[in-house]
């Protein structure tokens, strides 16, 4: 075959595909009154291919190139119709009206005295098990977009200027797009675990080099599972005990066009504060499936007082060849508020070509559950406009514009660099306020924290006194999304009362965020806690001391330099090292200042502990060197793999394992040479509708221990605070004294905990109005001395409107023949 006829058969190949590939449907779905269609299901009959509608009606629908089809339109609320479409040309339109289905009471069997709704829900209950095996082996294509939209953004927030989000707000309206991003992808799923999603593309509004989150695991809302997990487990209307939740009113049936009864059914919540729905589900008379639902919960039911309202929109449509009902469509409507910020959003679903036989094989999953192709966020617009199933609206399109002009200029160096030279100006006053360079082309920032901002208070101690520091720092960035970074630090503070300055230099450099090895590096000297796990917060010891004449925290001094290394070695295997030379001092109060004396307590001196015969926690000057070896297991871990990132996913069903040594070596004393062993293990899952359980287990021993110093001991976390400025610590103690059993032999501790989230107090008539959280943990220690117990129950969720962060917890101590109770108050600020 000569070069003309090659080329002559390649362009005629080239043009074919081109026609084939752009062959395409499109229109707009209206009702009767001329009212754009939503989130519609249109499919070509007796296929799994098919689309949604956008929110104008718009739709798209590719074809496999001119012929005759049968294309299906079908919406909750309105009768499906299907059209015999004679597809001759590139760029038809087909618009389509759509008439409003009646459900009518007229053709359903009524027995007096009987709810029929709770027949219907009854073998829907009875046969979800079944149906949901149906879609218990799937392979699909799978498309998704996401939005948020801000409204009425206040201009500051706590003094500091918002700005206009990148560009996505306007500037008179303070309102717009701030996300929008859209995914192509195959996924595959066997139930109940294994589920494989590999993205072919990937783009967000305004960032050439960024990632959709968009993920069909992440919006996989199975609605025949018996809960549904929006942070609380919120119950289905066909759960095993729905009638338990919910009550249910038919507001009538009608045929549809394969001649299925479908019954309108009303869910509504016995109780508003429950994990429940309200909305309409429809159900298939005789086989008892779901043919769609619109279903609506409050943030007050999932506990996530900044969203409103969250709302659920699936369609379901019927497949002869198979007599499955699948789901075609899936979108999900939320709006948000919280403290002046507001908004809505939008995240759709569309499931094409599905293939319920797939040829699974052990080597078909694994622990990875998501890729990305090559170059999967570099597709142009063409392949775009080929690929997006459900066209885009004109407020989308109109991001897309703005935004991606947007970050061509701002990424342009010509613009960084005028920027920097702007922000970059040093005055005078920065000398006191604070400085920070920036050279954003090369991603290096410079910074000085300043004397007199609010981070330059570094609090109270009765060593220090009142304590004033600032720091300098650098950062440098060897990709745009830092990746691989390398970060500087110095902090300098300065104690008033002992009139001492100290310093300390940090640095991190971090290889990558795929297995996140990282080095880092230290030196200098601070005053620490002796307990290093910091059991009481800087803020909080400082309101202690100056409110209540209570110092519980206890310091000593060291001069240090040290270096550590950490890296998951393998999926779910973590390793970490480090190693520091540690010359210690001990400190002595300098200070007995308060802010309100009070008649019946005195501040304690620097020892950490009562003394008594056979314990001595004084601390002498002393040297060592000291070493650790740390490895963690996640068994059965599952991650997500981006192109430069990897995000792991901890597999419930086995917990975490924690092996740790730690030793002390070439001590100026040799009694400072140790050994220590210790184990951990941590397991958090989930109980269904009855909550949330976890515990955490730990147990350790000493080698040589028996002369080291106080700071080597093994302490845990207690507590002596009635009010704290953070939630009680699930794997701390309630009411232990700080250092009382602080060990240098072996120990043992567990923590036990269950969050009802709701299940008991939402039952209970006048407190389910409050729609708080019932939280109930046991505790125990062991040392060398008497056995400690702890139990709690603790009310969180406590607030008004949306500022709920308060939680109370009673907890009830037990130890060498004392019992003691008392009430904790903790702040949350979670949301």
């Amino acid at each position: 075959m000569n070069f003309i006829t090659k080329t002559a058969v390649t362009f005629i190949i080239a043009l074919l595909v081109s026609v084939f590939a752009q062959a395409q449907l499109t229109g707009t779905l209206t009702d009767a009154n001329d009212e754009p269609i939503a989130f519609a299901s249109i499919y070509i009959k007796g296929t799994y291919k098919g689309t949604t509608t956008n929110i104008d009606g718009g739709y798209s629908l590719k074809l496999d190139g001119f012929k005759n089809y049968e294309i299906v339109f079908q919406s909750l609320g309105y009768q499906p119709q299907t059209i015999v479409v004679d597809y001759k040309k590139d760029g038809q339109v087909l618009d389509v009206t759509m008439q409003e289905e009646v459900a009518s009471l007229e053709t359903v069997v009524v027995n007096s005295g009987v709810n029929p709704a709770n027949r219907v829900i009854r073998e829907a209950i009875a046969n979800r098990e079944k149906n949901r095996k149906k879609f218990s082996s799937y392979k699909a294509d799978f498309y998704s977009r996401g939005l948020w939209r801000m409204k009425d953004v206040p201009e500051k927030f706590m003094g500091e200027e918002i700005g206009d989000m990148e560009g996505s707000l306007d500037s008179i309206t303070r309102s717009g797009v701030v996300y929008l991003s859209e995914t192509v992808s195959k996924i595959a799923y066997d139930a109940p675990d294994d589920f494989k999603e590999h993205i072919i593309a990937s783009k967000i509004s305004g960032d050439d080099n960024g990632f959709s989150v968009n993920s069909a695991e992440s919006a996989n809302f199975d609605f025949y599972n018996n809960n549904i997990d929006l942070n609380n487990r919120i119950v289905s209307p066909i759960a095993d005990y729905a009638f338990s939740y919910y009550k249910y009113k038919l507001l009538g049936a009608f045929y549809d066009e394969n001649q299925f009864l479908i019954n309108k059914i009303e869910v509504t919540s016995k109780r508003p504060k429950d994990n429940t729905f309200n909305g309409i589900i429809y159900i298939v008379e005789d086989q008892w499936t779901i043919y769609g639902l619109e279903l609506t919960t409050l943030g007050e039911n999932i506990n996530v007082p900044v969203i409103e309202k969250l709302t659920f929109n699936q369609d379901f449509t019927y497949e002869p060849s198979s007599g499955d009902w699948i789901k075609r469509s899936q979108s999900i409507d939320f709006e948000f508020a919280f403290l002046g910020f507001k908004g809505n959003g939008r995240f759709i679903a569309n499931y094409t070509n599905y293939d319920f036989a797939p040829q699974f094989d052990k080597d078909s999953f694994g622990p990875q559950v998501l890729s990305f192709e090559l170059d999967a966020n570099k597709k142009d617009t063409t392949y775009w406009n080929k690929k997006r199933p459900v066209p885009l609206t004109v407020e989308e399109s109109k991001n897309y514009i703005v935004k991606d002009s947007i970050a061509k200029v701002r990424n342009d160096p010509k613009y960084k660099d005028s920027v920097d030279r702007v922000n970059n100006k040093f005055r005078m006053t920065s000398l006191l306020t604070g400085y920070t360079y920036r050279n954003s082309n090369k991603n290096e920032r410079y910074s000085y924290d300043g004397l007199i901002d609010l981070g330059s208070f570094k609090g109270f101690n009765t060593v220090q006194g009142y304590v004033l520091g600032t720091s300098f720092s650098y950062s440098k960035g060897f990709d745009d999304d830092y990746n691989r970074s390398l970060y500087i630090s110095s902090d300098i503070n300065y104690g008033i009362s002992d009139d001492r300055l100290r310093y300390t230099a940090r640095a991190n450099y971090r290889f990558n965020r795929t297995n996140r090895r990282n080095i880092s590096l230290a030196a200098g000297t601070e005053a620490r806690q002796i307990n290093n796990g910091n059991p009481i917060s800087t803020l909080e010891n400082t309101i202690s001391s100056l409110a209540f004449e209570r110092n519980f925290a206890k310091f000593y001094e060291v001069d240090f330099v040290g270096a550590s290394y950490y890296e998951e070695v393998a999926n779910g295997f973590y390793l970490s090292a480090r190693a520091n030379y540690e010359r210690r001092q001990p400190l002595n109060n300098t200070t007995d200042q308060v802010w309100f004396t009070q008649s019946d307590v005195d501040y304690t001196s620097n020892n950490p502990v009562e003394l008594d015969n056979n314990r001595n926690a004084f601390i002498t000057e002393h040297e060592v060197l000291k070493l650790g070896l740390g490895i963690t297991i996640r068994p059965g871990q599952k991650y997500q793999s981006y192109p430069d990132q990897k995000y792991n996913i901890r597999n419930e069903k086995y917990p975490t394992i924690a092996l740790r040594y730690e030793g002390g070596f070439a001590g100026s004393e040799s009694g400072n040479n140790f050994h220590q062993l210790s184990a951990n293990l941590y397991q958090s899952f989930d109980m269904g509708n009855l909550g949330r359980s976890s515990y955490w287990m730990n147990a350790g021993t000493f080698i040589d221990g028996e002369e080291i110093s106080f700071v080597d001991f093994q302490h845990f976390n207690g507590n002596r605070l009635r009010f704290k400025l953070e939630a009680l610590n699930p794997y701390g103690f309630g009411l232990l004294n700080y250092y009382d059993y602080s060990t240098n032999s072996d120990y043992a501790q567990i923590h036990l905990q269950h969050d009802f989230k709701g299940f008991v107090l939402g039952k209970i008539p006048g407190l389910n109005q409050l729609n708080y959280d019932l939280i109930l943990s046991g505790k125990a220690l062991f040392t060398d001395r008497r056995p400690y117990f702890e139990a709690s129950a603790g009310i969180d969720n406590i607030g008004f409107g949306k500022f709920r962060p308060f939680r109370v917890d009673y907890v009830y101590s037990m130890t060498s023949g004392r019992k003691y109770g008392a009430f904790v108050v903790g702040i949350n600020f979670g949301i």
